[in-house]
């Protein structure tokens, strides 16, 4: 039960940090240094995403399992047995939707926190990532988006391989390059968690196109590419080790 709290906790922390690490390389790179969407702005950019991104899963491995992105843990959720679906259900991802329910008491926490707090400190940081197209072609393009990273995640999963370098190298290229693909469509967020503080500390976290783009189409994808995967694979090699100790002591 202890370990389980740490994680919650964890990922809130996660999640408020999440957003402050995109909000400063942004400003670092367009105030700070003016570098604006220049050339090498961009490079730079996308150098510091993957540095903090390998950050992101160093931390994540330190607490063996805490995640910003509530679609990461869904996704082990559905891949384990009914204790850890409902743990993850009814623990984790409210922690890093940043809305707890808890006896109609509705406390924001984790991005929700963090993008009102450096929308205070740094006005000019921006409103985050917003919908540029129909309600239908959003919803389609950040489900392919989160569709496409859930694979590469599984898949990863799958290999069970020790290199920890190699596997954050590729996720983090990965999902830097789904990011740039569906930027100027929904900003490419494959993050429900993100895209509700922002939306949040827009004021429009309860219309329609929010909740089909960033909340509806993620959470099917997910489920979708973990299936998808379970389908086209079969058990992962941890599954079958495990199946193989049991014949042994039966």
């Amino acid at each position: 039960m202890g370990r389980r709290a740490c994680l919650i906790v964890c990922d809130a922390a996660m999640s408020f940090a999440w957003v402050w690490a995109g909000a400063l390389v942004k400003l670092l790179i367009r105030d700070a240094l003016g570098l604006g969407h220049r050339p090498v702005g961009e490079a730079l950019r996308l150098a510091l995403s993957v540095a903090y991104m390998f950050v992101f899963a160093g931390f994540a491995r330190l607490t063996r399992g805490a995640a910003y992105n509530p679609l990461t843990v869904l996704s082990y959720a559905f891949s384990g047995g009914p204790d850890g679906f409902f743990f993850t259900a009814l623990g984790r991802i409210p922690a890093q939707a940043n809305l707890l329910e808890v006896a109609l008491i509705n406390r924001v926490i984790g991005s929700v926190i963090g993008v009102k707090l450096i929308r205070e400190i740094f006005p000019t940081v921006g409103h985050g990532p917003h919908l540029s197209i129909d309600i239908h072609r959003g919803a389609w393009t950040e489900g392919l988006l989160t569709f496409v990273i859930v694979m590469v995640s599984q898949m990863l999963k799958k290999k069970d391989t020790n290199s920890f370098f190699m596997n954050t190298w590729i996720s983090s290229i990965s999902k830097l390059t789904l990011h740039i693909l569906g930027s100027d469509l929904t900003g490419g967020v494959m993050n429900p968690a993100s895209a509700f503080g922002w939306a949040f500390a827009r004021g429009d976290h309860i219309r329609l196109e929010h909740l089909i783009v960033y909340w509806f189409a993620p959470v099917q994808a997910t489920l979708l590419g973990v299936w998808t995967f379970k389908l086209l694979t079969g058990p992962n090699s941890k599954q079958l080790k495990a199946g193989d100790h049991k014949d042994k002591s039966e």
